[in-house]
Order: C-alpha cells, then structure tokens, then sequence
C-alpha cells in the first residue's frame, strides 16, 4: 500500500490532535447530518491473459437486520487520504492482504454514485447519509480470503454477477453498479 501524505509542520489552519483520519462516533453521527461524506465502491475482478474480465468477486454479509446479502468492497475516504490509498486499505480489509490489487497510480472511477438517506431520488440509497461514491473496477491477482464482516467471497462469470437473482441479494443498489461495472468493460450484453 502507499504512504499516505504527512501533514505539513507549519499548518496552522488544522487541529493536529486527531490526525488519524477517524471520527468519533458522536462528530460521525453529526457530520452525517450535515455533509455528504465521500466513499470508493471497489468491483473486484479477474481478468485473463488479455485483460478480458472473467470473474466478478462478491462478498457475503450480514446486514444490521441480520439478512445475508452480496456486497461490494466499499469504505469512506479518511481526511488526508488519497483515493488510490482508499481503494488499496479497503480492498485489503475486505479481501485480505494477498488480494494483490491493480490499483493505477491516478484511478479513473467508472461512475460516480450518488446514495442518499431518503429511498427512490437515485438508484443507490444509504439510510445513515448521504454519500458521493466512486466506483472502480480493480483486477486482483492474488489469493483473496474474505476479511473483518465478510462471511464469504464468491467469485462468479460477469453474467452470473448481473442475473437478476444475484442482483436482488445486492442490496441499496450495489447491484446496479456492478451491472454498470460489466458495461464499463463490456461483458455486459
């Protein structure tokens, strides 16, 4: 993983008491009332000798109510973190620290996905916030063993991961940016 950038000595604008990048549970909850917060939704796949994606990985969770359900490798953005530095700590948080990621040094999202708490104003719906993110397709390469909540990761064809029936174990519209993921790189028929 890279270096995430040290705060510079003579910063005089920024509170250096919590630098880590982590909110309390409280300045969460309130900055979640106020301000969108920025997330990368990472689609992992495999890719075959001429970059062709042949599997899409799926992980299996447990929802807050208790439901299984398919989910895609997702976090927020730390104040201070690059989005590459994002995409890498999340991919091996959720796949574990062999996924062996392609992460390009300047990613480029596929999409943007806008979630919000109210259900219905765009296809992605968050109930704790409203949520700007980006979207990437990342090939891994390495051996990927489900991490921290995931129950399981399931590797399935591009059609596979877009059948409906899979599609409906997806839940506040991951569903639909894995749909959107296949068509960005065309095994989406």
């Amino acid at each position: 993983m890279t270096d995430t950038a040290d705060y510079p000595a003579d910063d005089f604008y920024r509170d250096n008491s919590q630098t880590s990048g982590w909110l309390t549970e409280e300045d969460l909850a309130v900055v979640r009332a106020q301000l969108p917060l920025v997330y990368v939704d990472a689609v992992p796949v495999r890719v075959d000798d001429s970059g062709d994606v042949v599997a899409v990985g799926l992980l299996l969770r447990v929802d807050t109510q208790g439901a299984i359900t398919r989910a895609l490798v997702s976090g927020r953005v730390m104040y201070h973190e690059r989005v590459r530095d994002a995409l890498l700590r999340h991919i091996e948080k959720d796949l574990g620290p062999v996924a062996l990621p392609q992460v390009p040094p300047s990613p480029q999202p596929f999409t943007v996905a806008e979630y919000f708490p109210t259900p219905g104003i765009t296809a992605f719906h968050d109930p704790r916030q409203h949520a700007i993110s980006l979207a990437y397709v990342v090939p891994v390469t390495g051996d990927c063993r489900p991490q921290q909540n995931a129950l399981d990761l399931a590797w399935m064809t591009p059609e596979e991961a877009c059948a409906d029936t899979v599609q409906a174990e997806m839940m506040n519209g991951q569903g639909t940016l894995v749909r959107q993921a296949m068509a960005h790189v065309g095994r989406l028929n």
